[in-house]
């Protein structure tokens, strides 16, 4: 049995060494440039086989307390350029922490591709906007890009406002109440509610407690490929499925999958027999999907609907509700800022708990939009993302000469420390609104404040991420007064595919109307 077993591993790496030997030849011609270039960086221990990755901590707190201790020591110190080497396993890996360096990557038209980091993801949510490279997503994001015009924001915003009182709803049972409960699966399932609608044009209801095994589904993936992600022993893909991991993945991948496959087809029949179009019938993302497949099905396929689909699903609900979930917390832990919000909601709507917030509401909401963005700054979703260059980098060093960065290696731009740079943030550990004061915007760098990426590869959906947090954050300071039960920093945010609470979001609720 055992011989069968060794024999069966060595001719799956006979097999894998072969398919991937332009993709070895590159690593080997990556990893000898670095060897050099890494004697003018600074960085954590690594040692042979399993790199840098050997001094991580299981425990994800002191994983975050390592990295913090990493960044300040290898990326502030007063000879650095901004740059930390490391190794994950044997890959040589840079991280960028200053924004004016990252600037480099994000302005160039040719490093765009996403590095292998993603794959893991992309058999979830398939080649989409988010993972996709060259001209097919040159051609999708010109396609997409008239999916989040302004027009179309506004019908959506009919959405947020429907799910928002929804939410208000469901809360007001856990409200005035002595005993603290976790906010975020409630911020979650709104959010889901909120992407269904307005991707697929279906109602899935879970915030009322419907479609449980889809919406666990997506909550597990995310998981799932997080764990991918932190051990490489995973990669191997017979150790993936020995851990029994990956026969969960496929599963839940199938019903997420399967669920998109099945609201495609259905939205595509109802359009076959559709006589006229129903003026006041809301379009969905995938509305709009299959009209651009009918003007371009060359471009779109069924698959590749089912990938965007997937894609916006994705990004669309855990980055919005980890957004507003760390914003209830601030804004909890601060009664002042709090207090300016609930003032702002009050001239906004005076004593009407019911009405749903229009875009003219939307354009009063400046301090909460403040709080948003502070938020964003603070405890970014996407604490960072990763890049595979295309074309060779240089990036300038002021003591050791230029750092040379060769074409398929692969960089790290840590969003989430470029925002804590005390050049350009006068409090910058501290969740502080008036950092985004008018005066205090104009006066800074472009690239200091980066949440949704920047350059061309920017996030698409910002505008929609923004609409409706401002949308749901406004309903809940309407209506009730949140207290944090924990702090930051004695509670740090913790990184996994999306940044989360470690503890989830602990808050007491108080009704700001007798009912």
């Amino acid at each position: 049995m055992l011989t069968a077993v060794l024999l069966l591993l060595l001719t799956y790496f006979i097999l894998a060494l072969f398919r991937k030997r332009d993709d070895i030849i590159q690593f080997f011609h990556v990893r000898k440039v670095c060897l050099e270039e890494f004697k003018k960086l600074k960085g954590p221990p690594a040692v042979p086989i399993f790199g840098t990755t050997w001094f991580f901590k299981s425990d994800p707190v002191e994983m975050v307390r390592l990295a913090q201790s990493w960044f300040v020591e290898y990326t502030l110190s007063p000879d650095s350029n901004g740059l930390m080497k490391f190794w994950m396993g044997p890959v040589p890996v840079v991280a960028i922490s200053r924004g004016e360096v990252a600037k480099t990557i994000f302005d160039s038209s040719t490093n765009i591709t996403k590095s292998s980091q993603y794959d893991k993801l992309k058999e979830w949510i398939g080649d989409g906007l988010l993972i996709s490279t060259g001209n097919k997503w040159r051609s999708r994001r010109k396609m997409l890009t008239q999916t989040f015009h302004f027009a179309v924001l506004k019908e959506y915003q009919k959405v947020f406002g429907a799910q928002g009182k929804v939410l208000v709803d469901v809360l007001q049972l856990r409200a005035n109440n002595v005993y603290p409960f976790d906010i975020m699966p409630y911020i979650k399932r709104c959010t889901l509610d909120i992407i269904c609608e307005t991707a697929m044009g279906s109602s899935i209801s879970s915030q009322l407690g419907s479609n449980d095994k889809y919406v666990e589904s997506v909550r597990r993936l995310s998981e799932l490929v997080w764990n991918f992600e932190k051990a490489p022993l995973y990669w191997l893909k017979p150790i993936w499925y020995l851990s029994e991991n990956g026969l969960e993945f496929d599963r839940h991948v199938k019903l997420t999958t399967d669920f998109t496959r099945e609201v495609i087809e259905k939205r595509k029949e109802e359009l076959k027999h559709q006589t006229s179009e129903d003026p006041s019938k809301k379009l969905a993302f995938l509305d709009y999907l299959l009209k651009s497949q009918a003007e371009h099905p060359d471009i779109l396929t069924d698959e590749g609907i089912r990938e965007e689909v997937d894609t916006f699903m994705f990004e669309g609900h855990d980055t919005t509700s980890s957004g507003i979930t760390f914003a209830i917390w601030f804004l909890g832990q601060y009664p002042e800022y709090q207090q300016r919000v609930q003032d702002e909601m009050d001239e906004i709507f005076g004593d009407d708990f019911e009405r749903h917030p229009n875009s003219e509401d939307i354009q009063r909401m400046v301090f909460l939009e403040q709080c948003i963005k502070e938020t964003l700054r603070v405890t970014p979703p996407v604490p960072f993302i990763s890049r595979k260059l295309e074309e060779d980098v240089v990036i300038p060093h002021a003591t050791k000469g230029s750092v040379f960065l060769p074409a398929g290696m692969n960089i790290i731009i840590n969003i989430i420390t470029i925002m804590k740079d005390a050049r350009y943030f006068e409090r910058p550990y501290e969740f502080y609104p008036e950092h985004f004061s008018p005066e205090r915007v104009n006066a800074r760098e472009a690239f200091a404040f980066i949440p949704f990426s920047a350059g061309p590869r920017n996030c698409i959906g910002q505008k929609f991420a923004l609409l409706e947090e401002k949308v749901i954050l406004s309903w809940i300071f309407r209506n009730f007064t949140v207290t944090s039960m924990t702090k930051y920093p004695d509670e740090l945010p913790i990184p996994e595919l999306i940044l989360k609470p470690q503890f989830g979001t602990q808050v007491l609720l108080k009704n700001r109307r007798k009912l």
